[in-house]
């Protein structure tokens, strides 16, 4: 379901920041960013490292300029993969308790209070776990848009169920999902003429690269921030 490039570069969760903060959504703690008043909300879905990862709330103020209410919310209840070289962190162990059957059921009233404040279109991101947990609300009509990154294990089931328009940007060299496996899953998308999908392959890069790039490598800077920008395009044109 996971595998060791999901763990590759791991953000500094010691240096968390960010231009919004943390207020309480559903039950869990968010994080919050941009005009709390606007009609379109974009719900982001994190990777194994949570909530607080720097390039994620980054990523997640970016768009926020872009006048879309941000949440991120706390998916793991403070017990986000912090050091996978500890000898005492088991995956699977934490993967039973933080599956995403279960971020797909907390993500439901998040998703039922952000339209109870007046939220007419939403539209998910989710990078790697969270894109097991999108994946599940693609099948259902309660969000408008779908942006899954570099995923983590979904099937050929999930994706015929999906309702809604779906775009994956995946990476050249991913473990979890080559690049031929993902283009499969577009095929089965693009047979569904009711909405708009593609999947889009990032040459040269590796599973987590749209927020867990090295800041010092230019080609990875650049690749993310296409990826980024692929995403917020997507949201601008079915997230209205």
């Amino acid at each position: 379901m996971l595998s060791s490039q999901c763990f590759e570069n791991p953000p500094n969760l010691s240096s968390t920041c960010g231009a919004g903060r943390v207020e309480e959504l559903a039950g869990l703690k968010t994080y919050v960013t941009g005009p709390s008043d606007s009609k379109r909300a974009l719900l982001f879905i994190p990777d194994a490292f949570g909530y607080e990862a720097p390039k994620l709330r980054k990523l997640a103020d970016k768009v926020a300029s872009a006048e879309f209410f941000v949440v991120v919310p706390d998916f793991y209840y403070g017990d986000p993969v912090i050091d996978v070289n500890d000898p005492n962190f088991n995956i699977e162990v934490w993967l039973k308790n933080h599956s995403p059957d279960k971020g797909y059921e907390d993500a439901k009233p998040v998703i039922a209070a952000l339209k109870s404040k007046g939220v007419s279109a939403i539209g998910v991101a989710g990078f790697c776990w969270g894109g097991m947990v999108l994946v599940k609300l693609a099948g259902t009509e309660d969000i408008q848009a779908a942006v899954i990154l570099h995923p983590g294990c979904i099937t050929e089931d999930e994706i015929r169920a999906v309702k809604i328009p779906t775009a994956i940007l995946g990476a050249e060299n991913d473990h979890i999902f080559p690049a031929d496996e993902l283009k499969k899953l577009g095929e089965i998308m693009s047979a569904k003429t009711e909405f708009e999908s593609y999947v889009k392959i990032f040459p040269g890069v590796r599973h987590g690269w749209s927020v867990r790039y090295n800041d010092d490598d230019e080609s990875a800077v650049k690749s993310a921030k296409e990826a980024q920008e692929d995403m917020l395009n997507w949201f601008f044109k079915h997230a209205k």
